[in-house]
This record gives C-alpha cells, structure tokens and sequence, in this order.
C-alpha cells in the first residue's frame, strides 16, 4: 500500500525517536520534549511506587495510607507503598505466572470502584501488559467490539459484566484468560483473589522502553465505532511527573478523592498517576450508583482535602441542602470533563467557601490546561496551557490567530511532540494523520485565547456529545436506534440541560407501520431499546419524531443543523 505524503509524516512524527548518546549513557535519548529529557526506560511503577516503598523501608518516609478505600458498609482497606508495591509484585506473578501473558499482551479491565481495579493496573504496568479500562455499564454489543478490535488476550472482570462476556467470548478468538473478581466462583474464569493469595510476592519489574505502549482508551468518535487511543508509558507516568507539581500540587500528606468511573482517563490520571507521583494518598469509595448524599457524608466525615470531580458533581451537591453540612477538611476542589458554568464557581464558593478550579485535555492529551492552587480564577475559563505544552488558538488551516478570537483549540506537536501526546489511534492511521492541521494536533474543541493566555471554551468542532463529562459519539446511537423495526432514519445531537450541560436528544423517522404508535410509549420504547445495547448513560434522553431530516444534495444528514436549531431553542 502507498502512503500519502501527510501519512508518511504523521507516521515520522509518532515514532518512538531512541537515539543513543555518550552524554546521557545508555539510557537517555537524544530527544528532548519539551524541556523534559526522556529517558530510553520507564516504568512507573518501578520508577515511582517503588521509590516510594524503598524509601519508606528505610524510614525515611513515613508510611502513610497510599490507597485508601471505603464501601460505606464499614468494610476499609489502607494500603501503603510498600504494601501496594508488594501486592502489586503478586498480581505480576499472578498475570504472567499462572495466566501465562506475555509482555505486549492487552489485558481488558472492566471494574468498578474497587481496589482490584488499583492493584491489576499496578501489574500490568510492572509486567509490560497494555491495560484497557472500559466502563461496567457496558453491554455485551460494547465488550464484544472492544475483545475483537483489541484482539485482548485477557479480560479482568467482576459481576457486573460477566454474563455480557460470557455471551461473547466465543465469538473472540484471541481471548485466552477471564478472570473474575467476586466473592463468587464461575465456570470458565480463573478466581483472582483465590490465585492473588496464593501467588509469590517476589517479581523482576520489566524495564519497559518509555515509548512502549502502557494502556488503550476506547474514545467516542462522530462517526464510526469507538477508536482505540494508545498512551506510552512516558504520556501517561512521565507526564504525571511533570504536571503533578504544576496542577494539584499534593503534597505526601495530602487525601485526594476522584469522583470518576473507572473506565475514563480522568480516574487513572486524578486518582493513580497525580497522586502517586507526589507520594499522597489517593481515597476511594466504592459508591455503585451516583450518590450526592454519600458525597457529603464522605466530605464531611474523612479528612480529604482534594476533591476532583466532573462539574455535574458539583451541580448535584448544590442541590442538596448544604447549610447543615460542614467539609472540616476539604481546601481544594478541581473541575473537570466539560464546561464548568461560571453560576456554578459562583454558588460552590458562597455556600463552602471554597473555589472550584478548572482543568482540560482529553484522552488523548492528558492534562492539557488547569488553573492550579496559585493561578487566578477567571469564571469561565480553562486556565493556562501546562508548561510544556504549546497550545494556541488555530484556524482550518493551522494558523495561530491573535487573542480573543475564536477558532480550534490545538497543541503543537512538530516539529517534536511532547511528552504526553498519545501515541496515536491503534491500525487507524488517516484518523491520526486527520486531526494535524499545520503544526497542531486539534483538540476537537472550539475556544479562545486571551492575553494573559487563559483559554475560554466555546463548543465543540465536532458532532460529540458531553454529557456529564461522559462523551459520546453519536453514531453508537444511531446504530442502536436503526436496529430497532420502528426506527426508519435517525440522528442524534446535543441538547441543553439544566443539570448535565448537554444530554443526548435523537430525531427519528418512523417507518411507516408505526407512525400511528402511540409516542410516549414509543419514546420509552426505544430508550430501553439503546440501554440494552449499549452502555445506559448513552440513551436519547430526549426523543422527537419528525417526518424527515436535513440532508445535503448528497444524501447526508445534516447533524450540525439540527444541533444548531436544538440550542438556539435555548438560547
């Protein structure tokens, strides 16, 4: 196959770059990212738990929790350094020893909130197996294209999905290991505590090259199936390294809590990798289902003094009578995964007293701009670019354009990449070369610049839908809904919401049979529909039905016009 001149670039330009030399030994490149030299060899675990558990066996560090998890049910564990690193070192055993995986292998982790999700992560990453989080609200339509399109030799699951993979597993023919976590047995799966307790707490971490893929993160797309984005272990550890001083800035005594499924980068970022790096102690509570009330019993009855949470986590507490709760502990709250409403800083503050401070990346990019502990807060904004990252305001073409006027939101990745960017998208290489416009990688975000460099957010490029912080492609709705006999055509858009920002909303043809259905039960009808066959939160909240849909003269539906026309309805 010939490549295109932008394909052959692209490729150039995402290749690991492992030049040797004198100056730097054997183990540092000749690369310089940033101002950040990358080292040949990386591994967090090694280079960063470890370090921490050393130091602590020899008391020059205090062992304090490093993970720290509650069920609300009067069932905790406290884990340190030391106990997480050799915890860590009998998962390795357990997923190279008794399973047989080998170094490159990639390893499904569909968990919630437990500590295993922690401890399986810590071993992936000291054996060289690529990890790939998904959501437990995924069905078995989601686990089957994700086995299949990752070819994952191994999947780590608990009750919440084990039925859906059992349904598919004989359609994956790479899946060679299933392992459960759960108080019970299953056919077919290997018990992961019964084989944890059992296993040798003595294993060799691999020196994996810091270009070397760590984790794949499914990523909604507009149109499509999901996209598989790789991260290298220097994009996600080397870079929580970087930022870790420049963002949250803990210290080693410092109780951070992540409200965050497990399946989004934001919970391995905020609540592993941040708080790791800094040798602070990261909180969990299992909570199975959104609670605002368990958020304020927590808040109010631990010592957390982080709090990091989606901007609809703040929405909710506020909907709850604050005035009778006090957060003792609590000093810094950070806000992430979609527009924080500058009503919503401004009600958080007079009823705590306390700011809520912005951040934005993507999968893709990590932790991209923030508004750390010492930065002023403009409601509204995004903050400032992290050091190392050059991010500009774009036109179609690349072009930086002045302040204070809209266009795409980019980083600058030639003629180097930093330290950070992703690998790219996995067998999907006119995707990544498709999003470089000039110099920039676009973010897919529309904003602006202002002259002290705060960034201002004002909707998205593209046809994803953020809900909640959840993103969504509308494409995996619409290929649910045309499934369904009544559904003739459809498309869906964003649509405003009081509480969520943006909810999912579908247009819908009905095919000629059912035009005369009732249509509130047609609406409940095809919700149902959509969270049987796929992950719940991406349902149509809301459902018009209408006798047809703008197209261009080419047959396309014209998304951009019903979002258009959905939002000015609000405006």
């Amino acid at each position: 196959m010939r490549w295109s001149g932008k394909l052959r670039e692209v490729c150039t330009l995402w290749r690991p770059r492992r030049h040797a030399v004198l100056l730097y030994g054997r183990r540092w490149a000749s690369l310089q990212w940033g101002r950040q030299e990358v080292p040949d060899k990386f591994n967090f675990v090694r280079d960063v738990m470890d370090h921490w558990a050393g130091m602590e066996k020899a008391g020059k560090r205090a062992p304090n929790p490093a993970l720290w998890w509650v069920n609300g049910e009067g069932q905790e564990v406290k884990w340190n350094f030391s106990q997480l690193s050799e915890i860590s070192q009998q998962v390795a055993n357990v997923l190279t020893g008794t399973c047989g995986l080998q170094r490159g292998d990639r390893v499904a982790l569909v968990l919630p909130r437990v500590p295993e999700w922690w401890l399986v992560t810590l071993g992936c990453m000291r054996t060289g197996l690529v990890f790939m989080p998904g959501t437990v609200q995924m069905r078995a339509k989601d686990i089957l294209y994700r086995l299949q399109a990752s070819k994952a030799r191994a999947i780590v699951a608990g009750d919440e999905v084990v039925q859906a993979v059992d349904t598919v597993a004989p359609e994956c023919p790479a899946l060679k290991i299933k392992l459960l976590v759960s108080e019970q047995k299953r056919d077919g799966w290997l018990d992961f505590k019964t084989l944890l307790r059992g296993a040798s707490a003595t294993h060799h971490c691999v020196e994996t090259g810091s270009q070397e893929p760590a984790a794949i993160y499914f990523t909604s797309g507009t149109s499509g199936l999901p996209k598989m984005a790789e991260h290298s272990h220097a994009s996600l550890g080397m870079k929580a390294q970087m930022d870790a001083s420049i963002w949250i800035n803990l210290k080693a005594s410092d109780i951070i809590w992540t409200v965050s499924d497990t399946g989004w980068i934001l919970n391995i970022l905020a609540s592993f990798l941040e708080p790791w790096a800094s040798g602070a102690c990261t909180f969990v509570h299992l909570m199975p289902k959104f609670d605002p009330l368990v958020i304020i019993k927590v808040l109010s009855s631990y010592p957390i003094n982080n709090l990091v949470g989606a901007p609809i986590v703040y929405r909710t507490l506020l909907q709850q009578d604050l005035s009778s709760h006090k957060f003792p502990h609590l000093q810094h709250c950070f806000s992430g995964g979609e527009a924080l409403l500058p009503e919503t800083l401004e009600s958080w503050k007079a009823q705590t007293g306390l700011d809520i401070r912005e951040f934005y990346g993507q999968t893709e990019t990590g932790l991209t701009c923030r508004v750390s502990k010492t930065m002023e807060i403009k409601p509204g904004s995004l903050g400032t670019a992290i050091p190392h990252y050059d991010v500009q305001v774009v036109d179609a073409n690349g072009n930086v354009l002045p302040p204070d006027t809209e266009g795409e939101l980019g980083i600058r990745v030639k003629p180097i990449k930093p330290v950070g960017i992703f690998s790219g998208y996995v067998d999907n290489l006119e995707k990544t070369a498709a999003n470089i416009r000039g110099d920039f990688w676009l973010l897919g975000d529309r904003g602006t610049k202002d002259r002290d460099g705060y960034f201002h957010f004002m909707g998205r490029a593209d046809d994803i839908i953020n809900s909640s912080g959840y993103r969504i492609g509308p494409s995996e709705v619409e290929n649910a809904l045309m499934e369904h006999p009544a559904v003739l055509e459809t498309a869906v858009v964003s649509s405003p919401d009081a509480v969520r920002g943006e909810v999912v909303k579908a247009f819908v043809v009905l095919a000629p049979q059912f035009t005369s259905q009732d249509r509130n039960q047609l609406t409940k009808e095809l919700q149902d529909h959509v969270k049987l066959l796929t992950a719940p939160y991406k349902y149509p909240r809301k459902v018009e039905f209408v006798p047809e849909l703008p197209k261009t003269v080419t047959g396309k539906i014209q998304r951009s016009e019903l979002r258009k026309k959905e939002w000015e309805k609000s405006a």
